[in-house]
Formats: C-alpha cells, structure tokens, sequence
C-alpha cells in the first residue's frame, strides 16, 4: 500500500490560505480592490435623477431662459462682432448654469460611489501600459472565460430587471400620457419630464439592487484571487522577519513592554539605591523567591529619574551610593540575584531600610 501514501508538500502550492494583510497592502498599491463598477452606474443615474426631481423647477427655468436669451438678445443689440461675443458668452453662461449642476451632481456621486467601496486610493500602476493587455491569445482567454460569462449574464439580469422596473412606471403614468394630446406644449413637457424622473429614479433603484448584489460577487471574487498558498506565507514571514525597519520596530516594542513591566514592579521593591542623578537601581529581598536580594529595576539617567518619581509616589526609600550604584547598574541584570561581592554592602543598607520602618530582617 505504500504507492497510496501522498507527499502533501505536492499541495503546498494550492492557494486555500486568506490573503495577509501585507498581500492586501500590496494590492491596493497596484490598484487591486474589491470593486463593482454597476455600484458606480447605480449611485450616478440615482444622483442625477434625485436632483432633478430636487430641482426640476430651477432647471426648467434655466432652459427657458437659455432658448429666450438669444432671441431677445438678437431682437435689441446689434449684430456686430461685440455684440455677437457678448451674445456668445450670455449663452454659455447660460447653458453652464443648466448642465453644470448635472454635471457636479455626477462628479460627487462617482467619488461617493469609489470611496465607499475602496476607500481612499490612488495607484499610479494601475493606469500603466502593459503589452499583455494586448495580446490576442490572453484577450481570447478573457473572452470564453468564466468571468466572461458570469458578466454576460449580469448583463441580461439588468437589461431584464430594469425593463421590467421602466415598463412598470410606465404602465402607471399610461393615463397621463394617454391625456398628453388635449394639453399645451407647457404642460405636456412638464408631464413627461414628471414621468422621466419618477422613470428615472426606480430604474436606478432597481440597479443599485443588483449593484449592491454585484459587489458582494465582486468582493468574493477579489478575496479568491488574492489567496495564497502556505509556501507563499511562509515566504513571506521570512521576508518580513529578515526586514531591519521590521526587526527595530519590533526591538522597540518589546523595549516598551519591558520598560512598563520592570516600572509595575517598582512600587514592590525594598529600596533604590541612587547615584543620584545617573544611575538607579531598585532592590527587593524575598527569602521565598531568591537567597539573595535581587534587581526588580534599573535605569540610566531619564530612566534613572522615572525610577525615582515613581519611588517616591510609592514611599519607597532611597540611598544615596554612587559607588554601589555604578556597580549594580553595571554587573546585575533585571530579575536575576544581585553577585556575591555586593551581598554586604546591600545588606547594610537593607538593614538600615528595615530598622526605619520597624522591621526585622
């Protein structure tokens, strides 16, 4: 049975393993997010018609003013070069004043649309020419391929959904528009303009329905692409741990750490032993955790001075001994029994520690 057994390393270039938030931090750079470009469509068309039926009234007036302006303009002013320039900027102005809100109102909907879906991102790479893009026998695969298709069928799902949806708001106004004939230019312009928008406003709806059913699809295609294979995080672990910025920052966050546990003990120790601007050294002596006494802190000079503060809110005693402590700072390490050569020196001032608070070694 021994032709059964299987080498799992033969599987360790599947890709089963999420993305790690280095793999995602290197795809946004490249311009890779979960992204459904219908949710973008939907939020415009959605803006826009949600505008104008805002202000249908303001836009109307605008366009009236736009076809009238010149025609009373040519009427009064003569048709001279100035005059023609004059008429030409009026009219520009004009049609700016119609278009431009339009025009801002889907310029803020399509930067509303990206940041909710990817946030704030830009990618100078993913706008770069690239030959591949080009190449007839990938643009083939892109073709028959099962993104192709799924896309294919999105498209029929929309072009179904939002007919049915026009259709509908159609059928409803049918009356209205039934009764167009028996009314003025005025109040038929008005009547369809009415139905466009409320048109307008439930085919976009009904879009951003099926946007928002893109984007999930989109994100779970994105997070299937970004997978990666356990050699791949292994890789880059290693990659990681081999980075010296990676490395400091991990130095300087145990330094911390340690920093916050030796300053916790420093309220439990004995006495510190002073310099007494350079150097201190914060003894404890506990017969059940060591013989000898033993280093619960030190530090130099602004260490020095915090060991100290911190003392002295917690009525510790301090001795001044530059000597002793110059040699503690230098020979005994944090946690460990202070050397031999020290015991007398330390157990004199531990005496005298002792006696003040009425204590019995």
């Amino acid at each position: 049975m021994d032709w059964l057994k299987l080498d799992l390393q033969y599987f360790s270039g599947e890709k089963t393993e999420k993305a790690t938030p280095k793999k995602r931090q290197d795809s946004r750079k490249k311009g890779q997010a979960a992204k459904s470009q219908d949710v973008n469509t939907a939020i415009v068309l959605f803006g826009v018609f949600l505008l104008l039926s805002i202000t249908g009234g303001f836009l109307r007036d605008r366009l009236i003013d736009l076809f009238v302006y010149p025609i009373k303009e040519i009427q009064t002013s003569e048709l001279t070069i100035d005059g023609l320039t004059i008429l030409f900027i009026g009219v520009l102005v004009k049609m700016i004043s119609v278009i431009g809100p339009i025009m801002l109102a889907a310029l803020a909907a399509g930067i509303l649309a990206n940041f909710i879906q990817v946030g704030p991102m830009f990618s100078a790479e993913a706008i770069h020419f690239k030959l591949e893009k080009i190449n007839p026998i990938k643009g083939f695969k892109r073709i028959f391929s099962m993104r192709a298709i799924v896309e294919l069928l999105k498209s029929i799902l929309k072009v179904l959904i939002i007919g049915l949806v026009t259709f509908y708001s159609i059928w409803q106004s049918l009356d209205e528009i039934m009764l167009l004939s028996y009314k003025n230019i005025g109040e038929s312009l008005a009547t369809i303009a009415d139905i466009t928008v409320k048109t307008g406003l439930l085919a976009s709806g009904a879009l951003l329905f099926l946007a928002a059913l893109d984007y999930l699809y989109q994100r779970f295609d994105y997070e299937k692409s970004i997978r990666m294979s356990k050699q791949e995080i292994k890789q880059e672990y290693k990659t990681m741990e081999g980075d010296p910025i990676i490395k400091s920052r991990i130095k300087q966050k145990q330094k911390e750490m340690a920093m916050s546990r030796m300053m916790q003990e420093i309220p439990k120790a004995d006495v510190v032993i002073t310099n007494p601007t350079h150097y201190a050294v914060a003894l404890k002596y506990d017969d059940e955790k060591m013989d000898a006494p033993y280093v619960v802190g030190k530090g130099l000079d602004f260490v020095a001075q915090k060991i100290k503060l911190v003392a002295k809110e917690n009525d510790v005693p301090m001795m001044e001994n530059r000597p002793l402590a110059r040699a503690l700072y230098s020979q005994a390490e944090v946690g460990q029994a202070i050397p031999e050569e020290f015991f007398k020196g330390v157990a004199e001032i531990l005496a005298y520690v002792y006696k003040m608070k009425g204590k019995t070694s």
